[in-house]
Parts: C-alpha cells; sequence; structure tokens
C-alpha cells in the first residue's frame, strides 16, 4: 500500500510540493554530509594543544574525504536514478537488482580506496600540503589514519541515502546522517577537550557518526518499501553497475573538482606562504593551509547545497520519464536548474569577499591574478549540479 501512494503521489501531486518533500531532505543530508570536517575543524581550533597545526592538518585531510563522497555519491545518485526510472517503468524486479549492485559496488570500492590510503598515506599527504612543518605532518598522519578506517562506513551511508530517497523515504534518509552528524557532535569535545585524545580523539568521534549512519542505511537495506530484496539481487551484473555509474559519474565530476582546487590551494598557500615574513618562520609556517581550508570548505558547502537541490529532483524526474510523462519530467528539471544557478551564483557573491581576505592574508600582492581565477572557478562550479541533473 505504501509502494502506490508514493508512485501516486510522484505522478500526481503537485510538482512544488514534491520538491519540497524530496529536495530539503537532500539538501540537508548533503550539507551534513559536508559539516563532518569541519565540525572536527572547529573543536580542533579551540583545542590550545592542538591549534592552528590542527587545523592545518585537518585541512590537508579534507581532500581525501570529498574522494570518498565523490564516489559515494556517484553511486547512491546513480542507483537513485536507476532505481526511480525502473520503478516508473513498473519493472520493480530491475531497481532491486540495481539497489544490490549499488551497495556491492560502494562496499567493493570503499574497501580498495581505504587499502590505497593507508598504503600511500605519507605521498598523499605530502602532495594536499601536509609537509609544511613537522608537527602539522605529524598531526595529519594520525588524524588520516583513523579516518581511514572509517571510509567503508562513510561511503555506504553516502550512497545509501539517496537509494533511500529513491524508495520514498526522503525523511529517513536525512534521518541517518543527522543523527550520524549529531553523535559526532557529542563526541567531539568529551574526545578532544575532557579525554584529551588529540587528532585521534576527533577522529574517534566522526567515524563513530559514520559506524551509526551506515548501521541505519543497513536496516533499511532489510525494510525497502518499493523494492524489497533477496539474495538474487545481490548477483553482480557489470553492464547495470556500469549504467549505475554512468548515471551518477556528473555528480562524481562535480565533487571531484572541489578535490583540485584544493590541492592547487594548498599548494599555492605554502609556496607564498614561505616567501612571506612571518609564514617562513615554521611556527607559524601552517596558518595559511589553514587558511586556505576554510575557505575550500566553504565552497564544499556550497555545492552541498546546488547537488542537494539536484540530487531531490532525481526521483520526480526519473520517475516521471520512465512512466513517459515527459512534461512533468522536464518541469523538475527546469525548476530546479534554475534554482541552483540563481541560488549558486548569489552564494558565491556573497562568499567572494571573504574569500578575498583570507587570500590577502597568504600573499597581498598575489590577489588579483588569483582570485581572477577563483572568481572563474567558483562561477563554474555553480552551474555543475544543474548539469547533473541534465544527464539524469
Amino acid at each position: 500500500m505504501a509502494e502506490t501512494d508514493t508512485k501516486n503521489a510522484l505522478e500526481t501531486e503537485r510538482l512544488g510540493k514534491l520538491i519540497i518533500k524530496y529536495a530539503v531532505p537532500s539538501v540537508i543530508a548533503m550539507v551534513v554530509a559536508a559539516l563532518y570536517n569541519i565540525v572536527d575543524q572547529l573543536f580542533i581550533s579551540n583545542a590550545a594543544y592542538l591549534g592552528s597545526n590542527g587545523n592545518a592538518a585537518n585541512t590537508a585531510v579534507f581532500p581525501m574525504t570529498v574522494i570518498a563522497i565523490a564516489i559515494a555519491v556517484m553511486i547512491g545518485n546513480g542507483c537513485c536514478t536507476f532505481v526511480s526510472l525502473h520503478l516508473g517503468k513498473k519493472d520493480n524486479s530491475s531497481a532491486a537488482s540495481g539497489v544490490g549492485n549499488a551497495v556491492i559496488s560502494v562496499i567493493a570500492v570503499s574497501l580498495v580506496l581505504t587499502a590505497v590510503y593507508l598504503i600511500f598515506a605519507n605521498p598523499i599527504l605530502k602532495l594536499f600540503g601536509a609537509d609544511v612543518n613537522g608537527e602539522t605532518f605529524e598531526f595529519s598522519k594520525e588524524y588520516f589514519f583513523y579516518i581511514t578506517l572509517g571510509i567503508p562506513f562513510y561511503m555506504f551511508g553516502q550512497a545509501m541515502n539517496p537509494i533511500i530517497r529513491a524508495d520514498g523515504s526522503p525523511r529517513y534518509a536525512m534521518a541517518t546522517l543527522l543523527i550520524g552528524a549529531g553523535i559526532n557532535v557529542i563526541f567531539d569535545p568529551i574526545c578532544i577537550y575532557v579525554l584529551k585524545w588529540g587528532m585521534t580523539g576527533a577522529a574517534l568521534a566522526t567515524i563513530a557518526g559514520q559506524i551509526v549512519s551506515a548501521v541505519l542505511g543497513i536496516i533499511y537495506l532489510f525494510r525497502m518499501k518499493q523494492t524489497p530484496l533477496d539474495r538474487s539481487c545481490f548477483k553482480f551484473i557489470p553492464k547495470m553497475t556500469f549504467k549505475i555509474w554512468s548515471l551518477g559519474v556528473s555528480d562524481f565530476f562535480a565533487q571531484i573538482s572541489i578535490v583540485f582546487s584544493m590541492l592547487v590551494t594548498n599548494n599555492m598557500a605554502n609556496k607564498y606562504g614561505a616567501m612571506d615574513e612571518i609564514f617562513s618562520q615554521a611556527q607559524y609556517a601552517q596558518i595559511p593551509l589553514t587558511i586556505a581550508g576554510i575557505v575550500s570548505k566553504f565552497f564544499q558547502i556550497t555545492i552541498s547545497i546546488s547537488a542537494g537541490l539536484a540530487a531531490g529532483c532525481m526521483p520526480i524526474a526519473s520517475y516521471n520519464l520512465g512512466r513517459r510523462k515527459y512534461g512533468k519530467s522536464t518541469r523538475a528539471y527546469k525548476t530546479d536548474a534554475g534554482y541552483t544557478s540563481y541560488r549558486g551564483v548569489n552564494f558565491v557573491n556573497n562568499l567572494f569577499n571573504a574569500a578575498a581576505a583570507a587570500y590577502d592574508a597568504v600573499r597581498g600582492r598575489a590577489r588579483k591574478h588569483v582570485l581572477s581565477g577563483f572568481r572563474r572557478m567558483v562561477y563554474t562550479r555553480a552551474a555543475l549540479p544543474s548539469s547533473a541533473c541534465v544527464r539524469k
């Protein structure tokens, strides 16, 4: 009965109401995912024994978590689109197999990524500027090791979020991440301030939240409303897996673009910082990297808001496309694309001055050239989530 109600709502409910029902929880979920690392940074910065070195270490590790979420949303959002399309076609069997293949994919890829991070930890951290000074590098290695152990849980929880949404439970999807984030917020001050576990404590608090989100996702797998699963659904089908990945690849590029910009920004901050009279001193060398990290995390929030809006339109547009209701499917895309671009550009305008001040702190005379490229990069990104919906 619940299945029928959900399907009928996607066909008959007013578009505005559907977008609010699906997009608002999606935006909240995406922003919460981005806030995991930022919350750690807030608590780390207020711990005197960690300070700016701890913040710089957090900045150096942040791109690796973005890589993880990029892969997870590619699989999860691709599956969301795949499932919605087949539910619209009344092909529940293929939809269920799609969920099974997505689950297999995210588990396999997360384990491979974890192994890569553990084996090549030092070169990866150096690539992103963690070796700016000895103390920052040691903090980075400590934090990265434990964060890496939580990667499988993190990726599974993130991938399950859009899958749960496609099954008609956007609020449950949102709750899985909100509860996990809440646990992170509760345990961070305990681990950092009370137990004095430092970067290890910050990482363990994050992992605790990620494990809870993953467990909630696993529980939902056994309670799928529209696509109940059995063992046959977990038979690996390469062609289906490739289709799911291809449907989510634009979301991957939207997230991975942040990683490339952080790679450049982190190293540029270290390079120009070393030319400064103050920041060239070892005890202050990490400050430009810390500033660059704060700016990068603002971008992550921007992308998360826009990507959340795009992800919210997926079940609506894809289901109605499967039902051959092209008018409603097109309107869902146009509504989302227009609002996403409008909000993205306005947010960038408000953010620009804050970013300028941050770069001034790194290297004043490079401001004009840096901010010129900065402006182009951000305005290009503002359109990426909308293009994600086009591909779907």
